[in-house]
């Protein structure tokens, strides 16, 4: 069913992109900057990760079929890199890598504007979002379910463009405690996920 289909695809991608781990990064990262600077930034960096997504969305089964990958083949790598990523955000350590990126993004006066990188790219459009893009299309069947899974990742941009303008005062109000505490569920949720994927990939391989 769709609407099964789209409740997959927007856990999935939710969990992947974290915006609430993105969120403290970005305000930290535009500290300085003008509100309107900030919002601007905000939007095309979602604006510009939701296109690289939707390529892949669309076009990267075809780069499978160039690559001679199976989609089995890719669901199993996908799922042990996305584990890998659940396991990090466990233990805290993806949010580590992503506040040292942002503080050298912020120590370099020739990347004022952060909307590209690394906001984008990786952050939004990581290795992780384009693996999960690609495979919750490859589940998907018909232009119906094509659509199901683009509708859920403009919500879950969305929601992430949300979690960016509202980044300064949501970090004063709650503190970096409830942001670590979240960020741990979403890497147990994502675990769980990733395993299927693999459970999935070895069960078309074989059975």
């Amino acid at each position: 069913m769709l609407l099964e289909l789209f409740l997959s695809a927007f856990v999935t991608l939710f969990v992947v992109i974290d915006p609430p781990g993105c969120a403290p990064i970005y305000a930290g990262l535009t500290t300085h900057a003008a509100p309107a600077l900030r919002r601007s930034m905000a939007l095309r960096a979602c604006l510009i990760a939701g296109i690289i997504l939707a390529v892949f969305a669309l076009f990267g089964a075809d780069l499978l079929d160039a690559l001679h990958i199976e989609l089995d083949a890719f669901r199993i790598a996908g799922g042990i890199m996305l584990f890998l990523i659940a396991l990090d955000m466990v233990f805290e350590k993806r949010t580590q890598r992503r506040a040292d990126r942002a503080e050298k993004v912020r120590e370099d006066p020739e990347h004022e504007d952060v909307a590209v990188f690394p906001m984008a790219m990786p952050m939004l459009a990581g290795p992780g979002a384009i693996a999960s893009i690609m495979l919750l299309e490859g589940s998907a069947t018909g232009v119906g379910g094509t659509l199901t899974v683009l509708a859920a990742l403009v919500a879950v941009l969305l929601l992430t463009l949300l979690a960016l303008l509202a980044a300064s005062p949501l970090m004063r109000l709650f503190g970096a405690q409830v942001e670590a505490v979240i960020t741990r569920l979403l890497g147990v949720l994502l675990a769980a996920l990733a395993v299927q994927y693999v459970i999935d990939g070895l069960r078309g391989s074989f059975l």
